[in-house]
C-alpha cells in the first residue's frame, strides 16, 4: 500500500460524491457554509481514529503506530477502497464524537423499564443514531397488572409511544431516528402487531419484523397447530394453525412490504456470545445485537480491486485492506463517544465490527460474470470467504497485539478456543450514501439503472453509466439515440441493438429475479457474521404464494432474515416506468389465477393530513416585501406549503395564500418539488428584489427558490430515474426507492435508516 503524506492533496471524487459530501458531511459554520473541504475531513477522521493507538500503547511506540496508520486510514478512504459508516464520517474529530449507526435497547416488562427505553430512545436519537427494539417480553393486551388491579395495553400501544417519540425528536430540530420493532411469533399479540402498520396513520417510523423460530417454520411444514405463550408466566394463551399464522405475516408482506421475518433461533443459534441473548436487530436487520450493543460498521468497495492486466482481482491487495479495515473499526470502539454507559460497556466487551462490502455488482461487470448465475453464486461465496476468514485473521492478530476481547469468557470463541479480538468481524449493512462517495453500487445489489435521465435547466439529458458509454464505444454500438433509449428503459438487457454478451453482464435490479435475489442473499451469509440488508423486490403481478414461497426459500437457503417488496404495494407508488410495471419471473410462476394488483391514488393513500407535520420555514426578500415560505412533509415526503407576504387581508397575502394552498393540492396528489419548482421558476412581475443569478423576480420565484433549496440538489446533479418510487426524498425531492433492506434516494444518498 502505498502511503507518504506529500501524496495526499486531493481526492477525486464525483459531482455527486462532493454535492453530498457538502450536504451532510463537511463542517459548517454558523451560516450554513462547508468549512473544510472533502479531503480535509478524510484527513480529520483518519487522524482521529489513528489516535486509538494510544489506548494500547505508550512512547515511541504509539507516536509511531499513530503516524503509520493515520497514513494507512487516510489512504484507504481516499483510494475509495474503504469507507466507515456515515457517523464515523460525519462526526470523528468533532465534539459529537458519536460514531455508531445503531443501537439496541431492551424493552423490560415494567413501567419503569419502558419509560427508561423511551428517555434512551430519545437520547440516541439526539446524538443521530437508529434504535432496535425487541418487545417479546411484554405481557399482552389484557394481562393483568397486579400493581394496580388493571390490565396491559399490550406491545403494540407502546410501540405507538415510541413512535410518538421519534417524531417529537425530529421536531426538536435533527433528523427523524429510524427504529426496527420486533415481536416473537409465539407472543399472545403478534396478530395486531402483524397489522399494526395498515394503517398509514400510525407507527410510521419503524420497520417491523416477526422473530419466527425454527419451531414455528417446523409447524408450518407440517401443518400442525403452533402455541402462543405468555412471556409473563410461560403460559399457553391459545392454539392456532400455524399456516394461518403465516399466511397473516405473507399478507402484510404482500399489501405493504412488511413485516419482514428474522429467524430468531438461527441467529442466536451463530450468536457470538450467548451470554447475551439476542432479540432484536438494527433498522435495517443486518446487525445483529444484544440489548445495549451497537453498530460499527464500514465497507469495502470491491470495484477497486479489479485488475485490467490481469484480468481478476488483486487479493493481495483486497488482504491488506480488510486487515487494515478491521483495524480501524476496532479503534473506532475505543474512540467512540457513547450516548450511554450500559452501551458503553457492552460495546467495548462484546468489541463487535462489521465489515461488509460495496461495488460488488461493479466488479462482476468488469470480470464479465453474469450476476444471476451460478458462476456469480460461486464468485461471491469465493470473495467473501476471502473477507470473512481475513478479517478474523486480523482479529487474531489484534488480539496478540492488544488483549482477547473483555466478553471472550463464555463465548463460542473460548469454547472453539479461537482467541480473537471481536465477537463478530462481517456484516453487510446499507452503504447507500457512503456507495455515492466511494462511486460505486450499493452494497451487493445489483447495479440499480445502467442509465436515468437528468433534469438540467429546461430540458432532461440521458446520464449514462461513463463505463457503460466506454463500452458502447469500444464495442462499436454507441449512439446518442441509443444511449437516451437505455436511460428511458433503466437497463439494457431487453435491448437488441446492445450485443448479448453486454447484456449479460450489464443487469439491473428489476432484471434479476426474486429467486436469483434470494440466492445471492445466502451466498453472501455462509460467509458473513451477522447478516445482511438486501431487499427481495417481487413484480407487481406477484401474488401472496409468491411471497410465501421467498419467505420459505430464504429460510431453507440459510438466511437469517427477508425482506420483500412487491412493486406498487406501498400507497405511495404513484410514478412508475414500463420496468416496473412489465411481469418479471417470480420465485415460482403465477398461473392464471394471479392476481392483479390495483393501484390507489396518493391523494387516498394519505386520507386526510396527520394532526402533526414536521418541516422548515424560509425567509426571502421579495419586491412586495420579506416573503416566509413554510414547507411541510408527511411521511410519503412533500406534503404542504403556506406562503406569508404582506399583511392579512391584502390583495398580496390572498395571492400568496392561494398559490400555497395550490402548491399543497398539488402535492397532495403527487407532484414533486422538482416539477413544482420547474413551473414557477423564472415567472416575472416587473418588481425584483436583487440583481444578478440569485435575484427574486416574483413572488412564485421566490417560492421556487426556497424549494429548490430545501428539496433538490444544485442544477446538474443527477436524480434518481422513475423506478421503483415510494415516495419523495425529504432531502431532495427525488424518488425514493426500496433497496439495501431500507427506503432509499438514489441522487443524494438519503436513507430512512440511518
Amino acid at each position: 500500500m502505498e502511503t507518504g503524506r506529500d501524496r495526499f492533496t486531493d481526492v477525486e471524487l464525483s459531482e455527486n460524491a462532493i454535492a453530498v459530501l457538502e450536504k451532510r458531511y463537511l463542517k459548517k459554520n454558523g451560516r450554513g457554509e462547508a468549512t473544510e473541504k472533502p479531503i480535509d475531513m478524510f484527513r480529520r477522521v483518519a487522524s482521529n481514529i489513528a489516535e486509538g493507538e494510544f489506548c494500547f500503547k505508550g512512547g515511541e511506540e504509539a507516536t509511531r503506530l499513530y503516524e503509520e496508520f493515520r497514513e494507512r486510514f487516510l489512504w484507504l478512504m481516499l483510494s475509495r477502497r474503504f469507507m466507515p459508516n456515515s457517523p464515523t464520517l460525519m462526526n470523528a474529530g468533532r465534539d459529537l464524537q458519536q460514531l455508531s449507526a445503531c443501537f439496541v435497547l431492551p424493552v423490560e416488562d415494567s413501567i419503569d423499564g419502558i419509560y427508561d427505553t423511551l428517555k434512551h430512545q430519545a437520547i440516541i436519537h439526539k446524538s443521530g443514531g437508529g434504535t432496535g427494539f425487541g418487545f417479546s417480553r411484554l405481557r399482552p393486551k389484557n394481562d393483568i397488572v397486579k400493581s394496580t388491579m388493571g390490565v396491559s395495553s399490550g406491545p403494540v400501544s407502546f410501540m405507538a409511544i415510541y413512535d410518538a417519540s421519534t417524531d417529537k425528536i425530529k421536531q426538536g430540530g435533527t433528523r427523524r431516528g429510524a427504529n426496527m420493532g420486533i415481536l416473537r411469533v409465539d407472543h399472545p399479540d403478534i396478530e395486531e402487531f402483524i397489522t399494526c402498520k395498515n394503517d398509514n396513520s400510525r407507527i410510521n417510523n419503524f420497520n417491523i419484523s416477526v422473530a419466527v423460530t425454527d419451531a414455528f417454520m417446523e409447524a408450518v411444514e407440517n401443518d400442525t397447530d403452533f402455541d402462543l405463550v405468555n412471556p409473563r408466566n410461560g403460559e399457553v394463551v391459545r392454539t392456532m394453525r400455524a399456516r394461518d399464522l403465516f399466511s397473516k405475516i405473507v399478507e402484510g408482506a404482500w399489501l405493504n412490504g412488511e413485516p419482514g421475518v428474522v429467524f430468531i433461533d438461527r441467529i442466536n443459534a451463530d450468536n457470538p456470545t450467548p451470554q447475551f441473548p439476542i432479540e432484536s436487530t438494527n433498522p435495517c436487520s443486518e446487525a445483529h445485537l444484544p440489548p445495549y450493543d451497537s453498530c460499527n460498521l464500514g465497507s469495502v468497495n470491491l470495484e477497486r480491486f479489479y485488475r485490467e492486466e490481469t484480468g481478476d482481482v488483486d487479493w493481495e491487495d483486497l488482504r491488506e485492506t480488510v486487515r487494515t479495515s478491521v483495524r480501524f473499526l476496532d479503534n473506532v470502539i475505543e474512540m467512540n463517544n457513547y450516548p450511554l454507559p450500559q452501551i458503553a460497556e457492552m460495546s467495548r466487551g462484546n468489541r463487535r465490527v462489521g465489515l461488509g462490502v460495496m461495488g460488488f455488482a461493479d466488479l462482476l461487470i468488469k470480470l464479465g460474470i453474469t450476476y444471476d448465475s451460478e458462476e456469480g453464486l460461486s464468485f461471491a461465496e469465493r470473495i467473501m470467504k476471502f473477507i470473512d476468514d481475513e478479517a478474523w485473521e486480523a482479529s487474531r492478530n489484534l488480539a496478540g497485539e492488544r488483549g482477547l476481547m473483555p466478553h471472550y469468557e463464555g463465548s463460542r470463541h473460548e469454547a472453539r478456543g479461537d482467541k480473537v479480538r471481536n465477537a463478530t468481524v462481517t456484516t453487510i449493512a446499507p452503504t447507500g450514501t457512503i456507495s455515492i462517495i466511494a462511486g460505486c453500487s450499493g452494497g451487493i445489489e445489483p447495479l440499480f439503472a445502467v442509465a436515468f435521465m437528468r433534469r438540467q435547466a429546461d430540458m432532461e439529458l440521458p446520464d449514462v453509466n461513463p463505463e457503460f458509454v466506454e463500452v458502447a464505444k469500444e464495442w462499436g454500438f454507441y449512439s446518442e439515440e441509443l444511449m437516451k433509449k437505455v436511460a428511458k428503459e433503466g437497463g439494457v438487457r431487453d435491448l437488441e441493438e446492445v450485443p448479448d454478451d453486454v447484456r449479460r453482464v450489464w443487469v439491473t435490479s428489476h432484471d434479476i429475479t426474486p429467486e436469483w435475489h434470494v440466492r445471492m442473499q445466502a451466498a453472501f451469509q455462509k460467509h458473513t457474521s451477522m447478516g445482511i440488508s438486501k431487499t427481495i423486490n417481487l413484480p407487481a403481478t406477484a401474488t401472496r404464494k409468491d411471497v410465501e414461497d421467498a419467505y420459505r426459500f430464504a429460510y431453507s437457503l440459510g438466511c437469517k432474515a427477508m425482506a420483500v417488496y412487491r412493486d406498487g404495494s406501498r400507497d405511495a407508488q404513484v410514478l412508475s416506468t414500463g420496468k416496473t410495471t412489465q411481469e418479471a419471473s417470480p420465485v415460482t410462476t403465477p398461473g392464471p389465477e394471479a392476481e392483479i394488483v390495483k393501484h390507489i391514488s396518493l391523494a387516498e393513500a394519505r386520507n386526510g393530513r396527520p394532526r402533526t407535520l414536521s418541516g422548515v420555514t424560509k425567509k426571502l426578500h421579495t419586491g412586495h416585501g420579506p416573503m416566509y415560505v413554510t414547507m411541510n412533509d408527511d411521511e410519503f415526503g412533500p406534503r404542504e406549503c403556506f406562503v406569508i407576504l404582506g399583511k392579512p387581508g391584502g390583495t398580496a397575502a390572498a395571492f400568496s395564500d392561494a398559490l400555497g394552498r395550490m402548491i399543497s393540492l398539488a402535492m397532495t396528489h403527487g407532484a414533486t418539488p422538482a416539477e413544482i419548482v420547474h413551473q414557477l421558476r423564472g415567472i416575472q412581475d416587473g418588481h425584483p428584489a436583487g440583481v444578478g443569478p440569485n435575484a427574486v423576480l416574483s413572488v412564485p420565484d421566490g417560492v421556487a427558490r426556497a424549494m429548490a433549496e430545501h428539496y433538490l440538489l444544485e442544477d446538474g446533479i443527477a436524480e434518481a430515474r422513475e423506478l421503483p418510487i415510494i415516495g419523495a426524498c425529504p432531502d431532495c425531492g427525488s424518488g425514493l426507492t426500496r433497496q439495501e433492506g431500507c427506503v432509499v434516494c438514489h441522487s443524494c444518498g438519503y436513507s430512512k435508516c440511518n
